[in-house]
């Protein structure tokens, strides 16, 4: 038997491929879709139905009965089915037909029926066809009629909607696939919702694929479609990481003076939780201690160094950053020779910017001395010129004098 489901919201419709099932009288016979179907409480089941009869006849009645029905009653005229059920069909072939918000008590096995202007032109399709609805656990039968109803019915027990994965553990990373799934079988062309924790989550579709997974998409899933009140169990999905983003804390903080207890605490993120701790010293390679603290009493000089942790849990390890360990007095020293140095490097720095101050001024002053003419120059030069005048003055009266006696 083929049988293939398609479901369309909103309302949720299950439409099957039809399959023969024929009346050994020729002429006469219903073809089902199915023999039996599968629905989701609060659905809309739709099931195709043919039917035919021997020619000269004229079809006066047509309607759906159910299993047990006294006189094969018309469900129409039940008040249980009367606004939810809707022959499709015709009075010539068709017998389809239609029925919304699908409640559990409607599970039951279900005919075609059909009669014609002729007295003995009746005919009910039997067997028929056995509707089973989400959330049914079990059928009951009577003990006097067990072999013919398991003859006539092929039972169906629907679960509620289910979340399956590969595993409710993967690694960071992985990718994982969750589906929404029921013994009902459910089409890839429904629409899906689902749900993180309290979260709505984009994805429509029946499979939910987890390419790469972070720790972000930990938590508990559930599925639904839509169009329905219909909601599955949680199911938890772990996602598991190595220790991470741990560093190392130091109690107490500060200088640490000889003798003082020191405590080294490893701090760090992963899942499943770290079960191993355990302490290194740089340029050692045999651990120094173990434990999420590592604790160091009456330290001394010989303890100074770079300490580190490494964290393991079932799926990795990771070391820390390193974190150092020193003396009081180591310290004093140290910032002693280097507050020396500092104060001998300034003090030479001075030196010679005081010796480049006085050498430059002297450089400058004999300088002045060598190209500057000496203090009242001027003066003096007035005076030389006055004595030439004067000398030139008395030469010249002489020679007047000479000239004047020769005459």
């Amino acid at each position: 038997m083929v049988m293939s489901i398609i479901m369309t919201p909103p309302p949720l419709i299950f439409l099957l491929i039809l399959h023969g099932v024929y009346s050994a009288d020729d002429g006469w016979g219903v073809t089902y879709s199915s023999s039996h179907i599968c629905a989701l409480k609060d659905s809309t089941v739709t099931i195709k139905c043919a039917y035919k009869y021997p020619p000269g006849y004229k079809i006066t009645k047509v309607f759906w009965t159910k299993v047990n029905s006294p006189d094969y009653s018309d469900l129409s005229n039940d008040s249980e089915y009367s606004e939810r059920i809707q022959y499709l069909g015709d009075k010539q072939h068709d017998c389809s037909v239609r029925l919304t918000d699908v409640r559990e008590t409607d599970s039951h096995e279900y005919y075609f029926r059909f009669i014609t202007d002729k007295t003995k032109g009746k005919w009910t399709g039997i067997p028929g066809v056995t509707l089973d609805v989400t959330g049914e656990s079990e059928r009951v039968f009577d003990d006097n009629n067990v072999m013919n109803d398991m003859r006539r019915i092929s039972v169906v027990l629907c679960s509620d909607l289910q979340v399956e994965s590969e595993g409710e553990r993967v690694m960071e990373g992985h990718s994982v696939n969750l589906t929404c799934k029921s013994s009902c079988s459910l089409s890839d062309t429904s629409t899906f919702i689902w749900f993180r924790n309290t979260q709505t989550l984009n994805d429509r579709n029946k499979k939910l694929i987890l390419a790469s997974v972070r720790r972000e998409n930990a938590g508990d899933y559930r599925c639904a479609v839509q169009g329905h009140n219909l909601t599955s169990p949680p199911r938890r999905l772990n996602v598991l990481y190595p220790p991470e983003k741990f560093h190392v804390v130091v109690n107490p903080s500060g200088v640490i003076v000889e003798g003082d207890s020191v405590n080294l605490i490893c701090i760090s993120e992963s899942n499943p939780p770290v079960h191993t701790y355990s302490w290194f010293k740089e340029n050692q390679t045999s651990s120094v201690g173990s434990g999420q603290m590592f604790s160091i009493s009456n330290f001394n000089s010989s303890l100074s160094g770079w300490f580190y942790c490494v964290a393991q849990n079932e799926v990795g390890s990771q070391r820390s950053a390193a974190v150092s360990l020193t003396l009081k007095g180591n310290m004093v020293m140290f910032y002693s020779i280097i507050g020396a140095l500092t104060f001998g490097a300034a003090f030479v720095v001075v030196f010679l910017l005081v010796w480049r101050i006085r050498w430059m001024k002297k450089r400058n002053e004999s300088r002045i001395d060598h190209h500057s003419p000496p203090h009242n120059s001027n003066k003096t030069s007035d005076t030389v010129y006055d004595n030439v005048m004067t000398a030139d003055q008395s030469c010249d009266d002489s020679d007047y004098e000479n000239i004047e006696g020769r005459f």
